[in-house]
């Protein structure tokens, strides 16, 4: 029986977060069977347009896919799904992460997790994982001479040294937590900071030049200061600001 034509549609309710939402659309066809193993996804313009997100978004969803082991992405060519595993994903709601409060306990659980990452990074990475890190670097570079997006670059950066340890794990709990690690989706960073944006970004950009200059190095003790140093100076204005 058809609806009355006077009868309300419901329009179709959009995620919270989009690139968490498009990562659920797509590891469910994965999962169903409607995209198989082996099978090339729809390119990024394809999927802008099914599901009327940026293509910061996509990336970002294509990111978290990559990590958490449901697709691999050949540059130049396209990204394909891989055999999904049993297990259950990992789920964090970035909306949940609202607070400076929120923030200041998503930082005590980085400090942890990507100082001893950064470590393993500088003993365990390659040649191609070096290139990507030096363009996230250098795409962050770009952004704040232009005043563009350094979120995107930022994320991809402490994505790729998660990436480099070699062990899946601290990839995949990166990845599901997607950009609400950096503070300054969530609130104003610079404004705790007690500096104007520039200066700011700046300055984040100098503590990730020091955390790359040590995985170059192969130096896992530098790395791993590097690393909590830029997270522990976050953690220090936020409790300033508090």
């Amino acid at each position: 029986m058809n609806a009355p034509a006077d009868s309300p549609v419901t329009p179709r309710r959009r995620p919270r977060n989009l690139a968490q939402g498009l990562v659920d659309s797509i590891t469910e066809r994965i999962r169903g069977g409607e995209i198989r193993p082996g099978d090339k996804l729809p390119t990024e313009s394809e999927i802008m347009r099914e599901f009327g997100v940026s293509r910061t978004v996509v990336r970002e969803a294509l990111s978290r896919l990559q990590a958490s082991g449901l697709v691999e992405t050949h540059h130049g060519v396209g990204t394909y799904a891989l055999e999904p595993s049993g297990g259950n994903d990992f789920r964090v709601d970035p909306a949940d992460i609202a607070t400076v409060r929120d923030v200041l306990v998503l930082l005590e659980l980085r400090i942890c997790l990507e100082s001893e990452a950064a470590s393993l990074a500088a003993a365990r990475r390659n040649q191609a994982q070096l290139h990507e890190m030096r363009r996230a670097l250098d795409a962050f570079r770009s952004a704040l001479d232009t005043s563009g997006d350094t979120v995107t670059p930022d994320f991809q950066f402490h994505l790729l040294v998660a990436q480099a340890t070699g062990n899946r794990y601290f990839a995949d709990l990166m990845s599901h937590l997607g950009s609400a690690i950096i503070p300054r989706t969530r609130i104003n960073s610079a404004k705790f900071a007690h500096e104007d944006r520039a200066a700011y970004l700046e300055r984040v950009n100098l503590e990730h030049e020091d955390i790359y200059g040590a995985i170059l190095r192969q130096d896992a003790e530098a790395a791993r200061a590097a690393m909590r140093t830029h997270l522990s100076n976050s953690r220090e204005r936020l409790r300033r600001a508090q």
